[in-house]
């Protein structure tokens, strides 16, 4: 633990011959440093790029055939609202002050010169400067307003559109023409941050555990004529039903790829798994182990699964709401006045305190009777709660014109966002 400098005066004062090595080997992927001892590389992959590209399904030597990155839009602030109003109005902008300078700048041939002429109401970026090279319009579509997954438990509204979402990836072949047909999950594998794994049914941002990539796998996907298609390959349904269906005699309940897209959810969930493969689930894409009792574990995952997706009706959590007495403003406390008509608005905070176990909405407000194990239910880097709060939170827009013109945060509006009427006891988990 000594300091660059001390190291290299020990270096610089000792001899060679005199100084004892351990030799390090780096292992088949190259890595030097933290290097595993376990049999991650025995374990079914989830999913590799080899998969992905094959065109024979004898090659699909993966479970998932299809993985893809998030929606990256470039433009959050622009294309994702809380409410369709709200997104329709932006967009609508957006679009018209883009047509205006295809029109205006459709002469101009000096990049440069096109550079200092563009409106900076618009956030320009390398596919959006390229329509505008072209000469393309865009159209507003009220038809590419959909359901987002924007972070863990947190839902916005999106404006699906190639034109003004920088990369879709292969988003559009995971989720096919209807929307909310399919059942998905998404995992960070980075070593900035912890491993984390929530599912949904929503097209889902590529920064769902910010700031990792998350990647998406499926248990559908779609060819370009909406048709839809198992994203289980063959490959994994004869590696599972050799491993738990050996012999003749028939089974019970017959393994499914469904029933394996289940029996992976669980197994990423369990604790001992993450445990020892830490590691290698920083590096590079999970892979399965074949655990003692297949459907304990797929029921488990379709268990975990179904609340994960459908945590907007699941039962409320008994909370307890606090409500404090309004504040009087300053000038009355000088007075030596107390709350009255004058008082103090509540001022938004949406705080989380571990150690009381409780939720403070603002200054008035508090909910508590939170269990422990509530905050150690972490997605990347976060707990749960701590993703939903911060989402919530009150954010100045960074884009001037949206912070102009579409900043419409409410402070008092806490309780619609959480769905907590006045006077319930109750709030459900991700509202």
């Amino acid at each position: 633990m000594e300091t660059a400098e001390e190291k290299l005066e020990f270096l610089g004062s000792a001899s060679i011959r005199e100084l004892t090595f351990e030799e390090i080997r780096p292992n088949a992927k190259h890595n030097w440093l933290n290097l595993t001892q376990n049999d991650f590389e025995s374990l079914l992959p989830v999913a590799t790029k080899e998969a992905k590209l094959s065109r024979k399904p004898s090659q699909e030597k993966a479970i998932f055939r299809l993985f893809t990155l998030g929606v990256v839009t470039n433009r959050d602030e622009w294309v994702y609202g809380d409410d369709v109003a709200t997104l329709s109005a932006k967009v609508n902008y957006l679009v018209e002050t883009y047509n205006a300078d295809v029109k205006k700048l459709s002469a101009v041939r000096d990049s440069e010169k096109l550079a200092e002429m563009l409106d900076s109401n618009v956030k320009w970026t390398r596919a959006v400067k390229n329509d505008l090279r072209k000469g393309t319009l865009y159209e507003f579509s009220p038809e590419c307003i959909v359901e987002s997954y924007y972070r863990p438990f947190v839902k916005r509204r999106l404006y699906f559109s190639r034109q003004l979402n920088e990369m879709v990836y292969q988003v559009p072949q995971l989720f096919g023409p209807q929307a909310g047909a399919n059942q998905a999950f998404c995992f960070a594998a980075e070593e900035r941050s912890e491993f984390g794994v929530i599912a949904f049914r929503d097209l889902p941002n590529k920064d769902v555990f910010m700031p990792s990539a998350a990647q998406v796998l499926a248990l559908y996907r779609y060819d370009d004529a909406g048709t839809r298609i198992e994203n289980i390959t063959d490959w994994a349904l004869d590696q599972f039903r050799k491993q738990y269906q050996p012999g003749r005699t028939k089974p019970k309940r017959a393994i499914t790829k469904e029933a394996i897209f289940h029996y992976v959810y669980g197994v990423l969930h369990d604790p001992v798994y993450r445990e020892k493969y830490a590691v290698n689930l920083k590096r590079e894409f999970p892979r399965i182990p074949f655990y003692p009792d297949f459907w304990q574990w797929a029921d488990w995952g379709k268990t975990l699964m179904d609340l994960h997706i459908g945590y907007e009706t699941v039962e409320p959590f008994a909370l307890e709401r606090i409500e404090a007495g309004p504040s009087p403003q300053p000038s009355a406390r000088k007075r030596g006045e107390g709350a009255s008509e004058r008082a103090e608005a509540p001022k938004a905070m949406l705080k989380a305190d571990k150690e009381a176990g409780r939720i403070v909405l603002d200054t008035q407000t508090s909910l508590t009777g939170i269990p422990p194990e509530a905050w150690d239910y972490k997605l990347g880097n976060r707990s749960a709660l701590e993703w939903i709060l911060d989402q919530y939170k009150e954010k100045k827009p960074k884009d001037p014109t949206i912070r102009e013109k579409f900043d419409t945060y409410r402070k008092l509006d806490l309780d619609r966002r959480i769905n907590l009427p006045q006077g319930d006891r109750g709030i459900r988990c991700g509202e």
